[in-house]
């Protein structure tokens, strides 16, 4: 077995372990005087009816405005940075993001270290001329899983809410 097909096969098992380790993803529905307890002091991303994407940290819900610390928009110019006050009309449907925790990271640090020191160890063993050749590709091939493993942990230790308002 070459280099090659021992870096396809790492490619392939992390391919297929990614769908069991993709971010939950629920939705709800909710009424306006319902959203406070939900999304307050979380993080949030909205479109408003312009086309504009907003990225930031609930403030405080309002009867007729949602106070929004806009960290990231797509238009700076009509809505910066800072703190931004959304018409209740404005706002129809919004996701919540949010990490449960270390756990997914750790495991899949662990688990991408493992395969890739497997892989990259066999790939060294029958694949390298010299040492130097053979430390590089084990190196390189444990680093990869490495690497791997931890943002397919990170996107198993978050989790997206969908909410939509209702009347």
């Amino acid at each position: 077995m070459n280099r090659k097909s021992c870096v396809a096969m790492l490619t392939t098992v992390l391919l297929a372990c990614q769908s069991m380790a993709m971010a939950e993803s629920g939705a709800i529905e909710l009424k306006w005087s319902e959203l406070s307890f939900h999304i307050q002091g979380r993080d949030i991303e909205l479109a408003l009816p312009d086309g504009t994407s907003l990225k930031g940290e609930v403030e405080a819900v309002r009867e007729d405005a949602l106070v929004l610390n806009v960290k990231k928009t797509s238009a700076a110019a009509p809505h910066p940075k800072g703190n931004a006050v959304i018409p209740r009309d404005s706002v129809s449907t919004l996701l919540v993001k949010e990490s449960r925790g270390k756990w997914g990271r750790k495991i899949g640090v662990a688990l991408g270290s493992i395969t890739g020191a497997t892989l990259g160890g066999y790939a060294a063993a029958t694949n390298a001329d010299s040492s130097a050749a053979g430390l590089s590709t084990f190196l390189v091939i444990t680093g990869a899983g490495t690497l791997a493993g931890y943002f397919l942990g990170k996107s198993a230790d978050r989790r997206v809410t969908h909410i939509r308002i209702i009347p």
